[in-house]
This record gives C-alpha cells, sequence and structure tokens, in this order.
C-alpha cells in the first residue's frame, strides 16, 4: 500500500491512510485478534453477522 504525501500535508496523509485500512478490515481484524474468544462466542458472533448481511443484502434487493 502507498500513500503519497502532497504539500507536506502529513494529517491528510494518516486520514487516507486509516481510511484505506478501515476499508479492508484491518482494524476490525486487530480487535477481534487482541483477546482470546471463546468458540461458542465466536459462533454466536459470526451467526449475527451472518444474519444482518442477509438482511442488509434483502433490504437491498427489495429497493429494486
Amino acid at each position: 500500500m502507498k500513500i503519497e504525501v502532497k504539500n507536506d500535508n502529513l494529517e491528510q496523509a494518516l486520514r487516507v491512510l486509516k481510511k484505506k485500512l478501515q476499508k479492508e478490515g484491518t482494524f476490525r481484524i486487530l480487535k477481534l485478534k487482541s483477546h482470546f474468544e471463546k468458540p461458542s462466542e465466536k459462533k454466536k458472533r459470526e451467526k449475527e453477522e451472518n444474519v444482518k448481511r442477509f438482511k442488509k443484502l434483502r433490504k437491498l434487493k427489495a429497493r429494486f
């Protein structure tokens, strides 16, 4: 990943970097791996994520 710093504007370059990392899901992965998650909690979380994803897709399909 390459971020260009234009006109010595480091703050803007950091914002662009953070946005790219967030879009890739890097922060989410770091948060999940920062502590141990019991297998039952992992299954529950994944199931909730799948339900959320399914509802979102159904909502988008109903639009069109």
